[in-house]
């Protein structure tokens, strides 16, 4: 069960526990299919459920911004939270909501501790990153024959130093769950290797001296307004064949400027709410499996608004139909 758009664009979650194990639930005949071929829900900047209301703006945004920040922040963070959030569900429930592919941006806050990692997306999260992995680690061994896909990006104010520790606490915290990189494993492969997670890494370099780290997964990111515009982004980059691999098509919208500034009173909620149903009617559209406009895994925002969730994992059932 998802959650509830009201006419008015408002936004009332219901409980979302009945994917909790939809990978183990598939037919037996899609577990002996690659990831990359199977339909696979994902949120979009996962974290922004828990962004911290009295942070500063983020180092990556734009300097007469940060300065809004700290000279006018009763009124600019308002402004910046209402528009970063894209998340109301914690990491707990969208994955009992069966959202499986989690985008994780990593920041370490300029002025914050030596080893405190946070999550960002304009300004940071309250949350800690090793404590949201430990969080993911404790779910996984409540749920044993799922698997989720760890992207982790951005990476803002990071050292080699901060990057290597980072690194530690994954291996930590996942231990033997972490997939080595290499081909593409099935469900079947990692269970019988008792393995739960993929974890993708932004940043080659680092890749390459860690063969935990899968490198980074491509997202189509269509930067729009309009959903239709959304989908028309969608339609050419799947003309242009999908990548061989894990990839993501991202259905959520993004604003710009001149919208912010002509709805001074709205969100991205208010914004998304109404658009879902024409992104789902995209979605139940699409099909997984090997071929060249073959989507895999779709991330989108506000995740338990609707039936979005469900929608993706359905599209599984068309690879029964080949």
């Amino acid at each position: 069960m998802g959650g509830q758009v009201s006419t008015s664009g408002s936004f009332r979650s219901l409980p979302c526990s009945t994917n909790a194990d939809w990978m183990s639930a598939l037919c037996p005949v899609l577990w002996d299919v690659p990831l990359h071929q199977l339909s696979i829900p994902g949120s979009h900047d996962t974290m922004t459920y828990c962004l911290n209301k009295t942070s500063p703006i983020s180092q990556a945004q734009s300097r007469l911004l940060q300065l809004l920040g700290k000279v006018l922040p009763c009124v600019t963070r308002p402004v910046v939270l209402r528009w970063s959030t894209t998340q109301m569900l914690s990491v707990t429930e969208q994955l009992d909501a069966g959202v499986r592919y989690l985008d994780l941006r990593v920041a370490h806050m300029r002025d914050g501790s030596e080893k405190n990692l946070h999550f960002v997306h304009m300004v940071y999260t309250t949350a800690l990153v090793e404590d949201t992995l430990t969080e993911i680690s404790e779910w996984l061994e409540s749920h044993p024959r799922e698997v989720v896909i760890l992207a982790c990006r951005d990476f803002e104010g990071m050292t080699d130093g901060l990057h290597e520790y980072l690194v530690a606490c994954i291996r930590n915290i996942f231990g033997d769950m972490l997939c080595p990189r290499g081909e593409v494993p099935t469900l079947s492969q990692m269970w019988s290797r008792g393995q739960q997670v993929i974890l993708s890494y932004e940043e080659d370099t680092v890749v390459n001296r860690h063969a935990e780290l899968w490198p980074g997964i491509p997202y189509w990111w269509g930067d729009q307004v309009k959903p239709q515009e959304l989908i028309r982004y969608l339609e050419r980059m799947k003309s242009c064949g999908r990548p061989g691999g894990l990839f993501v098509a991202g259905i959520n919208l993004t604003e710009n400027l001149a919208y912010v500034l002509g709805h001074p009173t709205e969100s991205l909620r208010k914004m998304t709410l109404p658009s879902l149903p024409c992104l789902r009617a995209w979605v139940r559209e699409q099909s997984p499996g090997p071929g060249a406009q073959c989507t895999n895994i779709i991330a989108g925002d506000f995740i338990g608004a609707d039936a979005f969730v469900g929608d993706v994992i359905r599209l599984n059932e068309k690879l029964l139909r080949c």
